[in-house]
């Protein structure tokens, strides 16, 4: 084993529990973004979260906020990757595919 003795490493660190990580982050999101950015008019959407990280966001704008297990808040802003930039342009394309059919076989029956 390569020692640790004489460098005054202990293994007394103890992880902070979920439930105090998700207050953590919680209180980190709103000191960032304000007391009421989950109301529907901020424009601010949950993308992914847990208790010790939270993915928010707004347009085009990113917001990672990441609890480490000692209870320290790291927050990220970056635009959105052209991975999502592609997602939603498949999405949006689907959607008026989709629309095009419904209304194609609307036709063909006789409902329009």
């Amino acid at each position: 084993m390569i020692g640790t003795e004489g460098t005054g490493m202990t293994d007394d660190i103890q992880p902070i529990p979920g439930e105090q990580a998700r207050a953590i982050l919680e209180q980190a999101i709103r000191e960032r973004l304000g007391e009421h950015w989950d109301d529907e008019d901020s424009g601010w959407a949950v993308v992914t979260s847990h208790d010790y990280m939270a993915r928010l966001n707004k347009g085009r704008v990113n917001m990672d906020f990441y609890v480490d297990l000692l209870g320290n808040v790291t927050v990220e802003e970056k635009t959105v990757s052209p991975g999502q930039d592609t997602g939603r342009l498949f999405a949006w394309m689907f959607l008026l595919l989709s629309l095009g059919i419904v209304f194609l076989l609307a036709k063909i029956i006789g409902l329009l």
